[in-house]
């Protein structure tokens, strides 16, 4: 199997916040809300990465529910995150712009022992590549072009 490059293309559109991002032919608007300069017309970049997160969680369950042969009847991940604007805006430098703490809830509701369902959820932990990445972070490569 190997490497598979994933891509996507991000432009700022004319006014406000509003970005439109395309990946294989689908096109995604990013927008902040009218308080922070935006226009409401799309999800937040950080509302995006929860979103990204709780998505991978679930198809992880999906897939590995799948391998494990359990009857997988609901899989849902409760997800929420602090960002303190003062490290975006560097109002104290001791603050990270990002995210301050992510925290999941997951239900899971399965026709299979405690045990398996256990074994589930270990997996997925281990194995969501969006988990892995915002756990454990990954090197990023910054071009800039003129």
């Amino acid at each position: 199997m190997g490497i598979h490059t994933y891509k996507a293309a991000s432009v700022l559109k004319e006014t406000g916040m509003m970005v439109e991002s395309n990946v294989r032919g689908f096109k995604v608007i990013a927008d902040e809300p009218k308080a922070l300069g935006g226009t409401n017309m799309g999800i937040s970049p950080v509302e995006g990465l929860l979103c990204a997160l709780g998505a991978c969680q679930c198809m992880t369950a999906r897939f590995f529910a799948m391998l494990l042969k359990i009857d997988l009847t609901q899989y849902q991940v409760d997800i929420e995150g602090d960002v303190d604007a003062r490290g975006f805006l560097n109002a104290d430098s001791g603050i990270r712009p990002g995210f301050q703490e992510i925290r999941l809830t997951v239900h899971v509701k399965a026709n299979a022992p405690a045990e398996k369902i256990a074994e589930l959820l270990a997996l997925v932990e281990s194995r969501c590549p969006v988990g892995e990445t915002v756990f454990n972070g990954v090197p990023v490569v910054v071009r800039h072009i003129q």
